[in-house]
Order: structure tokens, then C-alpha cells, then sequence
């Protein structure tokens, strides 16, 4: 197993779109298992290839309610509830910085396991706001790009102290 690093608020990976994975083979089986014991190591909830350095789209997560990890090739939403809760999210790629995020209260995402299967998660409260936060990062989009204007404007200092500069 290889630990990877984990990509910061600033890093231009982050902001990039994932690619669909084609073939599930054995380099996305070592990405799986690297990408969960990454998350593991950092105490996170979830990870999404983006983070690593890998444009794939591939997430792994912590399922809170059957207590395991999990990997989801190639996730996306098919159904978003219209009831909606406002919780705190904190991200891995962002140190220390957490804030409370507007988010569907239930979800269906459609995806892959490492087998190839096509699966369907029902997701609510908890394990929804762990795979929207990380499709979101598949498609480039931030936890903090979901805070109002005014939110974003009070973490600018934090985010300046933590932010990466690439060369």
C-alpha cells in the first residue's frame, strides 16, 4: 500500500473536471486501496481521485451506516431531494476549516464497484452529504464554493494561510 499526498486548497487538480474510468484494472484496484488508506490515515470520510493527483472518477468513503469503506467508480446522482439540511462539512484538501453546507437531504447515486457491477447507494443525512461532497470534487467544484458570498469573504484569511501556490 502507498499513501498518497493529499492535494490543498490551491492546487489547479482541484479545480478540474475527472475523467470517466474505462477499464477497471489493476492500476485503479492499487488506486482504491491507496486512496482508502490515505483517507484512513487522515481521518477523513471520504475521498475523491481529484484529491490525490488522479483525474479518475473514483471516490471512496466511509459508509456510516454500515460502518465500512467503500469505492465507487464513475459515481453520479440521479435523484437530489428537494428537502435540504445545513450541516457542517469539513475536506481534507482544506486544513482545519469546516462550515456549515446547504446540502439534498437524501440522494441516489448510480456508479461501479471494483468489480465492475453496477451498484445504486440510497443515501441519507450523512452518508448523502459524504457522496455529494465528493462527486463534487470530481467535477471541480469546492465545499467552500457552496458558502454564500459573505461566508467565503470571513474564511478569505484562513483559506489565504492554507492555500498552495503551484509553480
Amino acid at each position: 500500500m502507498a499513501v498518497k499526498g493529499i492535494k490543498i486548497y490551491g492546487s489547479s487538480v482541484l479545480r478540474e473536471k475527472a475523467q470517466p474510468i474505462e477499464n477497471i484494472d489493476q492500476k485503479v484496484w492499487d488506486l482504491a486501496r491507496d486512496m482508502k488508506e490515505t483517507m484512513r490515515l487522515a481521518g477523513g470520510v471520504g475521498l475523491a481521485g481529484n484529491q490525490v493527483g488522479v483525474l479518475w472518477r473514483i471516490i471512496t468513503f466511509t459508509n456510516p451506516e454500515e460502518k465500512k469503506d467503500q469505492v465507487l467508480i464513475n459515481p453520479h446522482i440521479v435523484y437530489l431531494s428537494e428537502e435540504k439540511e445545513k450541516e457542517e462539512e469539513g475536506c481534507l484538501s482544506f486544513p482545519d476549516i469546516y462550515d456549515r453546507v446547504e446540502r439534498a437531504k437524501e440522494v441516489i447515486v448510480e456508479g461501479w464497484n471494483l468489480d465492475g457491477k453496477e451498484i445504486t447507494i440510497e443515501g441519507k443525512g450523512l452518508l448523502a452529504r459524504i457522496l455529494q461532497h465528493e462527486i463534487d470534487h470530481l467535477d471541480g467544484i469546492l465545499f467552500v464554493d457552496r458558502l454564500s458570498p459573505a461566508r467565503r469573504l470571513l474564511l478569505h484569511n484562513k483559506l489565504k494561510k492554507i492555500s498552495i501556490t503551484e509553480e
